[in-house]
């Protein structure tokens, strides 16, 4: 399966992509608005894998391009910029893409970070509302220290929760998730539950602040 992974240069971006390069055989694109970016970022994660005697191949492209070639997009930014990166590729998805949002709003003050719920009750809401509507979409990975995610001495044993309407992208994302060594996707049900699911981020972030020995902090159900 081919994976773009748009704004692959950041944080989530590169956890992802590093996971996926490890623990599976899947075609990474590293997309980014800057095309030269995202070239060198994929140069740099080949490196990492390489130095663990994994030999892959990972393509950098501007977003819409990493779109355009994937059949599974993640649309690894900033919630802020998750409309209009949507709206950048909306002519180079199709029925055949799945479209996968870990964003979270959020904002920060002297108490800590809090859930910034938008007027369309959820940041998956926003997504579902710019994409195409043939366009399936599925909200994942929302809560992984992106940190610890991208270290791979690192060992770990989190769930991931899984939303969407389409039972078809859901599996084809479950299935995703659950390659990576250590995570466990977990089904909560349609997009009206994103907003709990989002609003669990802020929550972890300041759990790993104010504790200092829970800096790469994930979520385990048990």
């Amino acid at each position: 399966m081919r994976i773009a992974l748009l704004g692959g240069t950041g944080d989530i971006g590169q956890g992802l992509a590093l996971r996926w390069g490890f623990d599976t055989s899947h075609e990474i694109l590293i997309g980014s608005r800057d095309p030269e970016r995202a070239r060198t970022k994929a140069e740099e994660y080949e490196t990492e894998l390489d130095s663990r005697g994994i030999e892959t191949e990972m393509k950098g492209f501007e977003n819409a391009m990493a779109a355009d070639r994937a059949d599974v997009v993640v649309l690894a930014v900033p919630a802020y910029h998750l409309v209009d990166t949507i709206e950048a590729i909306d002519d180079r998805l199709d029925d055949e893409t799945t479209l996968v949002t870990p964003a979270v709003g959020m904002k920060r003050d002297e108490e800590g970070f809090h859930y910034n719920r938008p007027g369309a009750g959820s940041v998956a809401a926003l997504a579902a509302d710019a994409k195409p509507e043939d366009v399936p979409l599925v909200g994942a990975f929302h809560n992984l220290p992106a940190d610890g995610l991208a270290n791979l001495d690192r060992e770990f044993e989190w769930d991931t929760l899984v939303f969407g309407e389409d039972d078809d992208a859901k599996s084809i994302v479950t299935d995703l998730a659950d390659e990576i060594e250590g995570l466990r996707p977990l089904d909560v049900g349609g997009l009206a539950n994103a907003p709990e699911v989002e609003a669990v981020t802020p929550l972890l972030i300041n759990v790993a602040v104010e504790n200092d020995d829970l800096h790469d902090l994930g979520i385990r159900f048990e």
